[in-house]
Formats: structure tokens, sequence, C-alpha cells
């Protein structure tokens, strides 16, 4: 079954959970959808400690979601264990890495997936499948017992329907977790270059926001593509190394993810030594923007969910891994386009600022919502 690689249907009477297959689950190996990692791996001799919360609300583990093989790569492909299929449209990509579970909560096995996001893999499959993720701040949630992709960029976050079972989902990796009383009233929006924006998507994201009431400014260009390249090294060096004893096993690992790998060995010292350097600058403008506005809106994928056959010609987290460069929070949010597909607006908060990024999403579902005709309503 292409959404699950472990089956469980462990009992409760809380949530229903997808567990990416990168979090482990006592009792049970955790592969990272990796054929390399899953001839060696062991079962987990404890819960990852992020699913403390769902195991004291007693929630019902329904089983270990596939993903994008060594949670390297968006477009949520798997040749070991079968690509999750799209509720949406099977002939079309889920997104990834977390693919399984954002296919989870869509076909209905699940009613949160747990996902982990190093440079867009909440965000992506849930844009693509329609429905709500949260990338939490970097550090907010525990990372102990997640096999990891780049250490320094990961970060664990739920994917859900809507905003309530956001909510659901991150008071079970945080428990007391509540949102803020008020939303965002200041929206920046931001609009990075790509060659591959769908006029279609940019103007959901506008539309929603005018319906929203809230007041919108727009922040200017910003360096964004020099913010995705020093993402993308310092994700492949931290991978590269994670990874190194299975790139020994060249029959363990898909070829596409192989040669994400070794890009990721080839990049140099002084590379990464620029790569922090611009993070520290990447980091401050953030800051600076936060200064003037309480949240920043941009899409989440410039395009809709590409046909599977298209699954190694896009580059998928372009406007979502320089989000993970600067540590923050995003929320991804489906809201109704000119097409047949939901597009999805990506709201970026402050450090430790998802109470008050529900809150503005949970307003922007109310009001797009009753905005019947707007050329974009929440889905």
């Amino acid at each position: 079954m292409a959404t699950f690689i472990t089956r469980l249907d462990q009992p409760g009477s809380g949530p229903r959970i997808a567990v990416k297959d990168l979090i482990d689950v006592i009792g049970v190996p955790t592969t990272a959808g990796c054929k390399a990692l899953a001839r060696i791996a062991a079962p987990a001799t404890r819960d990852a400690a992020c699913m403390a919360g769902a195991r004291a609300a007693d929630a019902a583990i329904v089983g270990k979601a596939n993903l994008h093989e060594l949670a390297f790569g968006a477009s949520g492909v798997n040749e070991w264990y079968g690509t999750p299929v799209n509720p949406l449209d099977p002939a079309l990509l889920p997104g990834g890495s977390s693919s399984g579970s954002a296919v989870a909560v869509a076909e209905g096995s699940a009613d949160i997936g747990y996902g982990t996001d190093t440079g867009g893999s909440v965000r992506v499959p849930a844009a693509f499948c329609g429905l709500a993720g949260l990338k939490t701040t970097f550090g907010r949630i525990s990372l102990n017992g997640v096999w990891p992709l780049a250490p320094s960029l990961d970060t664990v976050g739920p994917i859900a329907a809507d905003v309530a079972d956001l909510i659901a989902g991150m008071v079970l990796l945080e428990p007391g977790f509540a949102v803020a009383h008020s939303p965002a009233a200041r929206i920046g929006r931001l609009r990075p270059p790509s060659d591959d924006l769908d006029p279609r998507v940019d103007a959901a994201v506008d539309a929603v926001l005018r319906a929203s009431g809230l007041e919108v400014v727009e922040l200017g260009p910003v360096d964004w593509a020099d913010a995705l390249r020093y993402a993308y090294e310092l994700i492949g060096s931290e991978a590269a190394a994670v990874d190194a004893d299975l790139m020994t096993d060249r029959d363990g690992i898909s070829d596409q993810v192989m040669a994400f790998l070794e890009f990721g060995a080839a990049v140099t010292a002084d590379q990464l030594r620029a790569g922090r350097e611009y993070q520290i600058r990447w980091k401050a403008l953030f800051a600076e923007f936060f200064g003037r506005v309480e949240a920043i809106a941009l899409p989440t994928v410039p395009f809709f969910p590409p046909p599977l056959a298209e699954a190694e010609q896009h580059d998928f987290t372009q406007f979502t891994a320089p989000v993970n460069l600067a540590g923050l929070p995003a929320l991804a949010l489906p809201i109704r386009s000119e097409d047949r597909l939901p597009a999805s607006i990506q709201l970026i908060g402050p450090a430790n600022g998802e109470e008050m990024l529900l809150a503005t999403g949970a307003l922007l579902e109310s009001a797009a919502g009753a905005t019947s005709g707007d050329a974009a309503v929440l889905a």
C-alpha cells in the first residue's frame, strides 16, 4: 500500500495519526523510505520524543507513512515502496517529502499526519493534496528519534484538513499549545521571482488576502535566488554527511536521490562558510520585515501539482526552502483558484509565531468561506 510503509492500526480513543517513516515508533523499524536503510534498520527501542503528546492523548497510530526517499526530494515519488496516490487526481504528484502523511489525511485514513520539513516537505504535499500544513520554528519541536536530513534545518510539523485540526496536531506535538487571541493585522506580500509562476496561483493568493480584510503591504524584491542556492547547498552537504554510510549501498538508493547526495558531498568548505554567513544576513532581513508587518504571504508552490511523469522536471521547493534557511514557522493553506485544483497560500511568521499564524489562518478560512464568487476562497 503506497500510503504506508508499515500499517499499524494501533487503537486509541484520540485522533488517528499517520507518522512519517522518519519518526521512530517503538517496535517498528524506521526506513526513511530507503531500501538501503531498511536492510539494516532494527525495530525502534523507544518512540521519538515528538510522539509523547500523542501517546498521552491515547492517539490511534494508523501507521508509518511513506515518503520521498530519505526525505531528500519534494515530488513524493518513491521507487521502493510506491508513490502515494494524490486523492485530488491520481495522475498528479502528491508532493513530498511527507507524501504519505499528506495522502493519509486527504484520503481519510488519518486525522493528522506527522511530517518533517527541511526545505518544504510538510508544505509542498499539503499544497498538492489540498490540505493545511505547518512548518514549525526550527528547534521548537524535538528531533530526538527523527532520522535527519539536514540537522541544522530539520523541523517536525502537522498536516491536516484544516486549521482546527492543525491546532489539534500542535497540541499533540506540544501539549499545552493554544492559538493566539489575535491574528496578524498587517500582512507583507512577498513576490519571489520564478519562471514557473502560474499567474492563477499568484492571483488566488492576492484575492484571498483581499477577502480577509487584513491590511496588506508590498515588501519589494529580495535576494531570493541566492537564499535558495545556499539553502540547497546546506541541505545537500548535511544530508551527504548524515547518509554517508548508506551511500556505499548503491543498489539501495534510487538514482535521483543518489545524485542529490553526490551534489551535497561536492559542496566545499568555502561554500558552506559562505552559506552560514549568508544565513545570518537572511535572518536579519526577516527580522527587519517583522518590524513592519506581523506575517508574510506568498504562494506555497508557484504552480499546481504536475503529472507523475514530471517528477524530475520542477523545482518544487523554490518558495519554501528559503524559509527554512531563516528558521521561521510557515503555514500552508489551500485556496480555490481559477483552475480545477486548489492553489496554496504560505504565511510566514516570526520565530515561535505559530500561535499567531494559526489564528491568522483561521481568520482566512472564515473570511474566504463567506466570500462566495471571489476569485480565491479556501477549498
